[in-house]
């Protein structure tokens, strides 16, 4: 009686481990290695459906890119301090209550590592 209740808790065991495994993260061929903060962070900044910074801003090698904000370009002379992109970003409002830029951060549209991610890449720019 006793047996058929070990293999069906050591097959339980293994069944467990495999779906562990399963569930780890995969990288594709594609992403090769894990992508550095910059490169996620350009990957939401020109992502349409997430950051969507195209819209309104010509940046990097981005394609279709909008006109009614500046161009994203010598970000770090522009902002010398990091934090204060970040916070433009997180809400423009602050500094211009008649800006059209969303506030990323305060209507939630960005997480906060989405927000970090950003700033990270637009601060290459």
């Amino acid at each position: 009686m006793r047996q058929p209740i070990a293999k069906l808790v050591a097959a339980s065991a293994v069944a467990a481990v495999l779906s562990g495994l399963a569930w780890s993260p995969v990288v594709t061929a594609e992403e090769g290695m894990a992508m550095s903060a910059v490169e996620q962070g350009k990957k939401i900044a020109v992502d349409r459906k997430k950051g969507n910074c195209l819209a309104c801003h010509k940046m990097g090698d981005g394609t279709l890119p909008g006109n009614i904000g500046p161009p994203l370009v010598g970000m770090q002379a522009r902002f010398p301090d990091k934090a204060k992109l970040r916070a433009q970003i997180w809400d423009a409002t602050k500094r211009n209550p008649n800006t059209m830029m969303p506030p990323f951060g305060r209507h939630g549209i960005l997480s906060e590592d989405e927000i970090d991610k950003v700033v990270e890449y637009v601060y290459t720019l």
